[in-house]
């Protein structure tokens, strides 16, 4: 009869609901997806094990019962985890907890397992132990150190964005701390000027914000304001003082590059896309996520007059949603005839 069998049949008589508590705890085990296993304390060989713990180890239970450690987690592991059991077994009756590193099935796994050695009353002496898997809780805690770091990022540029708002009065949109539509128009034409005069090259981008998923749409104008605010965080964060980005409109930006060529417009476009598509936007507790569609074009090699080049750069965007969004489109390069 396997230890858990002979528990359970033990508690049955007890006037204390034993047995109850053993169902409702064995009940928890498998909700909880735990592996438990339980050992012959003398051979170190398994008795039973339940159906995470096979999934665990990527064997059937029965294939399991029979084998000692060092057939399951190879000799390394095994020696680890034998000094762990011999602790539990000379605590007996005591539960003992214990993490584990190793690597199982090609794949870094990490485990807290609580350790507990009973003698029943035949003299026989096992070992159960009961695995939790650390991935979920690492991976919890990652996003709530990036979230921490991402909303410190964001007091900090607010801050600073207060005080060049102050700084420069009208000439910043107030949601974003982007320069507003005449102030841009001004700077692009006299980065037009100055490339015409110097003959060197500038780029333009035009970005839309992607059609929001279906949740985060819900919420409505608060997200939507939040998602324009990290934008224009992430647009100050991306260009040099010799740039200038733009709110345009409800979820259109304009960026001019000045001084950059196609190839290096695209390059800095793509890195801003991807850091995008990973920020965390909180929003009353809840993360909203967002992704945006950009056109690039450059003067005067995508075209050769400031009409031209808008028109190449809204082009270049159509076809990056076309695409599906989430994508950095160049516009073509005009050859001429000689």
């Amino acid at each position: 009869m396997s230890p858990l069998a002979s528990n359970a049949d033990a508690a049955a008589g007890d006037p204390d609901w034993a047995a109850a508590r053993w169902a409702l705890l064995a009940a928890w085990v498998d909700r909880q997806q735990a592996a438990l296993a339980i050992k012959d304390a003398e051979s170190g060989r398994y008795v039973e094990a339940n159906a995470a713990m096979a999934a665990l180890l990527a064997r059937a239970a029965a294939d399991i019962v029979g084998r000692t450690d060092v057939e399951l987690f190879g000799a390394d592991v095994a020696h680890v985890l034998r000094a762990a059991d011999r602790a539990a077994v000379a605590a007996s009756d005591v539960a003992s907890v214990t993490e584990h590193r190793f690597d199982l099935h090609g794949q870094r796994r990490e485990f807290t397992v609580l350790r507990l050695a009973h003698t029943a009353p035949d003299g026989r002496r096992w070992l159960a132990s009961l695995w939790s898997d650390l991935a979920p809780q690492r991976q919890k805690d990652a996003q709530l150190r990036q979230a921490l770091e991402q909303l410190e990022q964001q007091q900090r540029a607010n801050a600073l964005l207060r005080v060049e708002l102050h700084e420069q009065h009208g000439l910043r949109d107030a949601a974003t701390g982007l320069y507003n539509r005449a102030h841009f128009d001004d700077l692009l034409k006299r980065e037009v000027d100055l490339s015409n005069r110097e003959h060197r090259e500038f780029a333009l981008v035009s970005i839309a914000l992607d059609p929001l998923p279906a949740e985060v749409a819900a919420l409505g104008a608060p997200a939507r304001r939040a998602l324009l605010a990290a934008i224009g965080r992430l647009l100050r964060g991306n260009t040099r003082a010799m740039d200038a980005s733009c709110h345009l409109d409800e979820g259109r930006f304009a960026v001019l590059l000045s001084g950059v060529g196609l190839a290096t417009a695209h390059s800095r476009m793509e890195g801003l896309r991807r850091q995008c598509a990973t920020q965390i936007v909180m929003l009353d507790g809840r993360e909203l996520g967002f992704t945006v569609s950009m056109g690039v074009a450059s003067f005067p090699h995508t075209a050769h007059t400031l009409d031209e080049l808008l028109a190449a750069c809204h082009e270049a965007l159509a076809e990056a949603q076309r695409r599906g969004g989430n994508h950095v489109t160049l516009a073509s390069i005009r050859f001429e005839r000689p």
